[in-house]
């Protein structure tokens, strides 16, 4: 870590505390003029810190994400994962896709989760080729490379494990009730405030997953700048005030319940969670294909958390994968 990361993990460590110049400079072998150099630097990466003749602290909105930050809030299960933190990237999935086997061919037998997370992306993908509008200072964009156990044809497993999971983590850390719109978005009082992109590599002889990257965003807070005009009526922030490591702490509790859901071999228990929290299900909606709009009905999800649609002719199918909206009721 360079001065500045030192610098950071103090702070974070040092809770209320104020933690002096001096002391920070004697323990980082060097200058006081250094040190507030750093500071300085940290404020302007996103770190709000107070001063005092006692010496510094974070205050009570800091939320500047940061790998020392994640891993405190990871605690015993922090080996687990191979974390990388940055504060721009092109997008994080596309960083652990072009190194996917790189890292997963150096684990030597160890089933380590590689993550990378950023606080801002230059290229952020969603899903059917969409762009994922990725500010600074106001989301969480995460994803993990791993190596599933399970085949092509039930990876939608990895994307509603990844909501439920997106869901729960978000209840850990604030107040607010996340819902799910299958397949892959939760959404918080109607706006969208997460989105879920599962990329990845099939095994043609044997028909599993060689590896997966999962990329979550999360919508923490609204940007500085607003929403961007195509989406404002449809993306919300999970909270309006910034909370002290708010992100650090949803992005700690997202990697801890995805991993234990993803190693559980009963999966019924996190099934049920989704059907639970799937809103869709008894309503009328859109089943979009292309240009298209086809009126239905969701009746239910399947075993394998497919929705179950009835169309106005009296058909129905169970959809794997695609686009759906709510259709308003007239």
């Amino acid at each position: 870590m360079n001065a500045k990361q030192q610098i950071a993990e103090i702070l974070e460590n040092s809770g209320d505390e104020y933690i002096s110049g001096s002391a920070i400079a004697d323990s980082l072998g060097i200058t006081r003029a250094a040190v507030w150099k750093c500071i300085k630097q940290m404020e302007e990466d996103g770190y709000e810190i107070e001063s005092s003749k006692k010496g510094y602290r974070l205050g009570s909105s800091s939320d500047a994400l940061s790998t020392s930050c994640i891993r405190k809030y990871l605690g015993d299960s922090a080996k687990r994962f191979s974390l990388e933190v940055f504060d721009v990237i092109d997008s994080t999935n596309t960083y652990l896709k072009q190194r996917a086997h790189k890292y997963l061919s150096s684990q030597d037998g160890k089933a380590v989760w590689h993550v990378a997370v950023s606080d801002r992306q230059n290229n952020g993908r969603g899903r059917m080729g969409r762009s994922f509008v990725s500010p600074s200072g106001s989301g969480i964009y995460l994803s993990v490379l791993f190596k599933p156990q399970t085949d092509a044809r039930q990876a939608v497993s990895i994307t509603t494990a990844a909501a439920v999971a997106a869901c729960i983590a978000i209840e850990e850390c604030t107040d607010k009730n996340p819902l799910i719109k299958w397949v892959n978005d939760v959404f918080i009082d109607g706006r969208k405030t997460c989105g879920i992109l599962t990329e990845a590599s099939v095994d043609l002889e044997s028909g599993g997953l060689e590896w997966a990257v999962l990329g979550i965003g999360f919508n923490v807070y609204m940007p500085k700048d607003g929403f961007p005009e195509e989406i404002k009526d449809i993306a919300g922030p999970i909270t309006e005030k910034r909370i002290r490591d708010l992100r650090s702490r949803i992005s700690a509790s997202f990697l801890t319940h995805l991993y234990e859901i993803c190693n559980t071999p009963d999966a019924s228990g996190f099934k049920d969670e989704y059907r639970r929290r799937c809103f869709l299900i008894g309503r009328p909606i859109n089943v979009i294909r292309g240009e298209q709009l086809i009126p239905a009905h969701a009746t239910g999800l399947d075993d394998e958390l497919h929705l179950l649609v009835r169309y106005p002719d009296g058909t129905t199918e169970a959809l794997n994968s695609g686009e759906v909206s709510v259709r308003e009721q007239k």
